[in-house]
């Protein structure tokens, strides 16, 4: 694979492009920040698994050129894995974003819960979501992921428990990390899940992480009424960023070996 990878959104007829123009941002960090020159071999995606093997044929800081060599539409994930994610203090979310990606998440739900300690006004909540999903392109194009997780707005984190449990929401497995006495191995509700479904696996899966100091109570009382199971992650307390990315790498694991 190419040293370089560079994002562009599709254009009309993407499986028969022939040349691709980069924005003005991703012509700098392709030129300017990673010193790429004509003729050097670029892989394109555009977050939605089409993939472009090209070369570069102009080398402009803020105008380049691709010339399409092939195209591919990767497959798709079998499963799709949301991570709803109370928000953390300081710059936590930013890898958390990114580690997400690197996983494979599909998409990643920012959420405000009763002991979240950071809260934006929606002027900052713009630039923050914005902010995100550089992250998520950047850690897609470190690790080779032709698709770009979808990040929603911040979201309440009851509201959002109870709308998971809609018909329309689409998940067919609810997860919520949990410290709480009752909660499960991920072994055993995966298990559970294979023998009440005819041995089939999850193929859309939802898990919840709390912030610092979990859930509030009622926040978990709302969680049990929306049917989503309690999984334990250990005897260990562990951070919210670190939960995060153990209950993502567990989960994919295991999909990927249903």
């Amino acid at each position: 694979m190419p040293d370089f990878r560079s994002y562009c959104p599709s254009p009309a007829d993407a499986a028969n492009a022939t040349e691709l123009l980069l924005s003005a941002e991703e012509s700098h960090h392709l030129v300017a920040v990673n010193r790429a020159r004509r003729g050097d071999p670029v892989i394109a995606f555009d977050g939605h698994g089409r993939e472009w093997t090209c070369e570069l044929a102009r080398d402009s800081k803020n105008a380049a050129v691709l010339k399409v060599l092939s195209s591919r539409q990767a497959a798709a994930f079998p499963f799709r894995i949301t991570l709803a994610q109370a928000l953390p203090k300081g710059p936590s979310m930013d890898a958390i974003v990114r580690k997400a990606t690197e996983i494979g998440a599909a998409r990643i739900v920012p959420l405000e819960s009763e002991r979240t300690q950071v809260h934006f006004d929606s002027k900052r909540e713009d630039k923050k979501t914005d902010k995100w999903r550089v992250a998520a392109l950047e850690a897609a194009k470190q690790c080779g992921n032709p698709w770009l997780p979808e990040i929603q707005p911040v979201q309440n984190a009851t509201a959002f428990m109870r709308a998971s449990a809609t018909p329309g929401a689409g998940y067919d497995l609810r997860l919520i990390a949990s410290l709480h006495e009752g909660a499960r191995t991920l072994k055993t509700i995966l298990a559970d899940f294979r023998a009440a479904h005819e041995n089939n696996a999850p193929r859309n899966v939802l898990w919840l992480i709390g912030p610092e100091g979990d859930f509030s109570p009622a926040e978990m009382d709302a969680a049990r009424g929306a049917a989503i199971e309690p999984v334990t992650l250990g005897p260990l307390v562990l951070r919210c960023e670190t939960a995060a990315v153990y209950a993502l790498s567990i989960l994919s694991y295991e999909l990927q070996n249903m």
